[in-house]
């Protein structure tokens, strides 16, 4: 039973990330067919980033009520609605309208997970969780490609991906009994059900949790910065062709997924902190190979890769401390904020650096994903040192 629904939670991780990459795949080609200016995929990003924070907040109080397995199985048919939706949409309005279920599916499910792997499973799964998030991240992009290039179009692809959502939230709805089952679930679910839902007021009063969020923050700036904006810099900066700039930002994805799998044999061992430190340490260095003004390109292109490998360990290794830093009554609660700060900055940062690359210098990549490195480290820092005092003052 304990494996079997470790494996349905990877699907449900798979799920999640299948839809994240479809948008960028795709709206060259929608936003031709609706006559939409370039810009517009960002206010269709953001309605599905407001979304994803309205339900990581609501997170808390949805999954003590529903439970962990249900609230998953219901936010995957939230995405399924979503993305017939974009499928038969013609017009950007409609487009606007399903991306609405699109992000409330995704924010509750995720911190939901996300909490029940940190209580009942070990480091490594953690990793291996988010690695699958990055598996399903990867396979949308390609079944858009398909689509495309065999003349079935873009809709074609979003219909395909929600015929995949469909069949895993299936196997969501017919997993439920394993949740029930498992005592050690039942015994956690009834010890929520007891509990108060914890206000964003009483939340951010817990000790420690000011350090965790302006952690998250930074984390998710840096990821999805330097994941978006790969691509330009190395063109537009370091003259590299266009085809071999477009390959390397997507190593830097592959690194992530890649370094995420192999983190797990090594994360139960090395202990969360030091996996954090660890991953800092070498986004630093990956930054600082970008920006060397150095020939030939093969250490500006590598340390892009390095930067994806170590942010690998970082976004797991945080989420599965939380329990240990926060207590197990607080972890659902906490996760769902973290969540909602980590969207904030997917939201915020990577269009704000759009604004500086296109007004100052697209130079300024490698500095801006450097404050933010710097900033997730001062933050981790603080974080571990107060808990570690809170810890000392609870033993005496």
């Amino acid at each position: 039973m304990y494996s079997l629904l470790l494996a349905i939670i990877y699907l449900a991780f798979i799920s999640l990330g299948l839809p994240d990459a479809l948008l960028g795949s795709a709206w060259p080609v929608i936003r031709e067919e609706m006559n939409a200016p370039l810009w517009f995929a960002g206010i269709i990003s953001a309605i599905i980033s407001v979304g994803t924070i309205i339900s990581s907040l609501m997170s808390d109080r949805v999954t003590k009520k529903l439970g962990a397995g249900l609230v998953a199985a219901v936010s995957i048919l939230s995405t399924v609605i979503a993305l017939f939706g974009f499928s038969l949409s013609g017009s950007f309005i409609m487009l606007c309208v399903f991306a609405i279920p699109y992000g409330l599916g995704a924010g509750a499910v995720d911190a939901a997970l996300n909490n029940h792997v940190a209580l009942h499973y070990k480091s490594k799964h953690m990793n291996w969780l988010h690695c699958c998030w990055g598996i399903g991240a990867s396979i949308s992009p390609l079944i858009m490609s398909f689509s495309l290039t065999s003349g079935s179009g873009w809709a074609s692809g979003y219909k395909t991906v929600a015929i995949l959502q469909a069949v895993l939230m299936l196997v969501m709805f017919a997993a439920l009994p394993l949740w029930k089952n498992q005592q050690a679930v039942k015994n956690h679910e009834q010890s929520q059900s007891c509990s108060e839902v914890l206000k964003l007021s009483q939340i951010i009063r817990i000790k420690g949790v000011k350090y965790v969020l302006p952690a998250f923050f930074a984390y998710c700036a840096l990821e999805q910065t330097a994941g978006l904006w790969a691509s330009s810099y190395l063109t537009l900066q370091r003259n590299i062709a266009p085809e071999t700039a477009a390959r390397y930002a997507s190593f830097f994805f592959f690194g992530i997924t890649a370094g995420r799998f192999l983190c797990g044999f090594i994360s139960d061992k090395i202990g969360g902190r030091n996996m954090i430190r660890i991953g800092t340490g070498v986004i630093i260095t990956g930054i600082i190979a970008v920006w060397l003004p150095v020939s030939p390109d093969w250490l500006c292109l590598n340390g892009l890769i390095a930067v994806g490998f170590g942010c690998a360990p970082i976004f797991p290794s945080v989420i599965h401390e939380t329990p240990a830093n926060f207590g197990k009554e607080n972890a659902q609660a906490i996760i769902g904020v973290q969540m909602a700060s980590a969207y904030t900055g997917i939201t915020l940062m990577p269009p704000l650096f759009g604004l500086i690359a296109e007004n100052i210098s697209i130079n300024l990549y490698p500095v801006y994903l450097f404050i933010f490195a710097a900033l997730m480290l001062l933050m981790t820092e603080k974080l571990n040192k107060t808990v570690s005092k809170n810890n000392k003052n609870k033993r005496s």
